[in-house]
């Protein structure tokens, strides 16, 4: 049942509930199927907050449809797309600080234990 929503808000609206939906499970599945920790770190912070991104629109756009400003989700919005990429580069830290292996070979300038003199 719908609340009197104009027709292409409700279509807009389902587009990018639909296009969230479909980064968020490309983030799941490679998490899921990725073959070491930083691949594994990539696909879900870039994906999914892509894809809370186009929820988070969607549901911005019926708030704003019903009069409301939605606040709540912008705040929402505005944090995790600060904290994803933060929270990140810290546990990429962690892992090569911990020179966790990975599949894929470094630079040999990304470590500065590795640096040449």
């Amino acid at each position: 049942m719908t609340m009197g929503f104009h027709p292409v808000i409700e279509w807009l609206a389902a587009a990018l509930l639909l296009l969230g939906a479909f980064f968020l499970l490309v983030g799941a599945i490679g998490l899921a199927r990725l073959p070491d920790f930083f691949m594994r770190l990539h696909a879900p912070t870039k994906a999914s907050t892509l894809g809370l991104g186009g929820l988070l629109l969607a549901s911005m756009l019926l708030a704003a449809a019903q009069g409301r400003a939605g606040f709540a989700e912008l705040l929402i919005t505005l944090f995790v797309f600060v904290t994803a990429p933060v929270s990140a580069n810290m546990m990429a830290q962690a892992a090569l600080h911990l020179r966790l292996p990975g599949k894929a070979t470094p630079p040999e300038d990304a470590v500065p234990e590795r640096r040449a003199p």
